[in-house]
């Protein structure tokens, strides 16, 4: 993408005419969507009505809200005055937490280890995520874009796209299952004996202040998991799980009605299975997404990216392991 003119009038901070020419890297892209990204702060619904009244030109022509741009258009943008309050920038720490969570990268994507309590987004009341961290650390960076999503507890692999062309591939290999993720996950109770195949379909509702649940419905939306007995210690058991679909808290609400909650789960999980872990030090939802891998069509080759677990969760599974062969002894 190069801007041609981004001038500010001479009388003040009165913005100016933007020519924009779309590069490959922004192909493909709703103008919609685009306009969001150039007009960081401008809300959704002055950029729509900016649309329909064709102030918005692409080659000099009106063009719809749902029009895809094309390598080599050129984009007309008028004067936006952008809303001078503005977001929190992330914190050096935060940027400095990403810098060191970087488990591949090459020219076309990356992937990180997320941590846990970061959102990968701000929102919702959260003044960044990890995606705004990120570009902050790569400000030269052309195109920074989330693959996929992980919930805010949760921790691991996370797939980034630093090219559109990417974006669009990756996301095509998503809905075709051509992406393996599997998390590591603690439960509780024995679940050595299965069954360790949960098909039970899920539906998002929302509970009294718009929290928001996933229940099983039969009227929910087709959700399957397979999940594999690790290493039990009495009173839980380490699992590992294979998404074969990617509902919201999908892990988590088949793990609970199976009858072993996670973890740590403060919304899905058992408070007195919370309780006992939290005196052994677990702050945190134990679920962690140790493993990705597919074919790139583009490269024609595998990656295969690997996150380990964090000393915190660790350091528990040890002291559960000495418990464990403490009581064998006995």
């Amino acid at each position: 993408m190069r801007l041609l003119e981004c001038a500010r009038m001479e009388n003040g901070d009165k913005p100016a005419v933007q020519w924009v020419d779309v590069g490959a890297g922004q192909a493909g892209q709703r103008i919609d969507n685009f306009l969001l990204r150039i007009l960081k702060g401008v809300p959704k619904s002055r950029i729509y009505r900016l649309l329909r009244k064709g102030e918005v030109r692409v080659n000099r022509g009106r063009i719809r809200a749902d029009y895809r741009l094309k390598e080599g258009d050129q984009v007309r943008i008028p004067p936006v005055r952008v809303a001078e309050t503005r977001q929190p920038s992330p914190t050096a720490g935060a940027i400095e937490r990403l810098a060191g969570s970087i488990l591949y990268e090459d020219e076309r994507l990356l992937v990180l280890d997320k941590p846990s309590g970061m959102a990968v987004h701000g929102g919702s009341g959260l003044r960044y995520g990890v995606i705004e961290a990120l570009r902050a650390l790569r400000p030269e960076a052309p195109y920074l874009e989330l693959v996929h999503r992980l919930d805010r507890d949760t921790s691991g692999c996370l797939l980034i796209a630093k090219r559109r062309s990417e974006l669009r591939t990756l996301h095509e290999l998503l809905r075709n299952g051509g992406v393996e993720k599997r998390y590591l996950l603690l439960v509780q109770g024995d679940w050595s004996q299965g069954p360790w195949k949960v098909n039970a379909p899920l539906r998002k509702n929302q509970v009294q202040g718009g929290e928001r649940v996933v229940r099983v419905d039969p009227d929910g939306k087709t959700a399957l998991t397979h999940f594999r007995f690790l290493e039990g210690y009495g009173l839980a058991s380490l699992m590992e799980a294979e998404l074969k679909t990617g509902r919201t808290h999908q892990i988590r609400v088949h793990a609970a009605h199976s009858g072993h909650p996670l973890a740590g789960d403060e919304k899905y999980g058992d408070t007195g299975f919370n309780r006992e872990l939290r005196k052994r030090g677990l702050k945190r939802l134990f679920l962690h997404a140790h493993y990705l891998a597919f074919r790139d069509p583009q490269r024609q080759r595998e990656i295969e990216v690997s996150a380990p677990l964090s000393a915190d969760l660790r350091k528990l599974i040890q002291q559960l392991e000495s418990r464990s062969d403490t009581g064998r002894n006995e």
